[in-house]
């Protein structure tokens, strides 16, 4: 399996290339319109055919690449049931495991920062969190039916329960970390540690974030598969 990294330095976002060395196949989970140039650059001189672009949800703080590249290359573009984006090619849900060549690639409702938000599970031994699990934090829920308690429940009772040893990608990282492990995470993430539903969702409830730079142009271009209005 080829798997790389990739990082987008005004929004802190992770993109992730994931490519089956033998078929050649290729998926990129939360492209950056910004970066399509790049993503595309390395694809082609890594030989590969991009099959899909793999959303972990609608996001608020970037516009997706999906579209540029769905044009550029007629990827497919896949986001989470019931996510609010008619112009997707297809939903996955929770469960499912979508096929890339031999890499099994497990859909993982984690829901709570949006009400459509999933996590990758990769061959079993790493787990693409999006904005559900940060390294040593997780993502916002005051907004885009966001949900403190959901969000409690699905990453104790579903992400923690992967063995210790999965490797967490996150969907940013404002720190400078790249990776973690499901167990690092359940001994050191000061979000979880010590919290039970009740006071995860007060602290929820407090943080008093500023809204995302992007909010105002990124959702609604997003719901459109990262289409701009002109």
């Amino acid at each position: 399996m080829l798997f790389r990294q990739l990082y987008d330095n005004e929004t802190s976002t992770y993109t992730y290339l994931i490519a089956d060395e033998k078929t050649k196949e290729a998926i990129l989970v939360d492209p950056v319109i910004e970066q399509v140039e790049r993503d595309l650059k390395l694809i082609q001189e890594l030989g590969l055919k991009l099959k899909a672009c793999l959303e972990t949800h609608i996001h608020a703080d970037h516009i997706t690449g999906t579209g540029k590249l769905r044009s550029l290359t007629d990827c497919e573009g896949i986001v989470p049931e019931n996510a609010q984006a008619a112009c997707a090619n297809r939903f996955i849900q929770d469960k499912e495991i979508y096929q890339l060549g031999e890499i099994e690639i497990k859909a993982i409702a984690t829901l709570g920062h949006t009400d459509s938000h999933m996590s990758y599970l990769i061959n079993n031994d790493r787990v693409l969190t999006g904005d559900s699990l940060f390294i040593r934090g997780c993502g916002r829920t005051d907004f885009q039916s966001g949900n403190s308690g959901l969000m409690y429940d699905h990453v104790t009772q579903k992400l923690f329960t992967l063995p210790d040893e999965t490797l967490v990608y996150p969907g940013h990282d404002y720190r400078g970390h790249t990776v973690s492990t499901i167990g690092e995470e359940k001994q050191l993430n000061p979000r979880f540690v010590g919290k039970d539903r009740a006071s995860f969702i007060e602290q929820m409830n407090n943080l008093n974030l500023p809204d995302p730079k992007k909010i105002a142009e990124a959702v609604p271009a997003n719901q459109q598969c990262g289409n701009v209005a002109a």
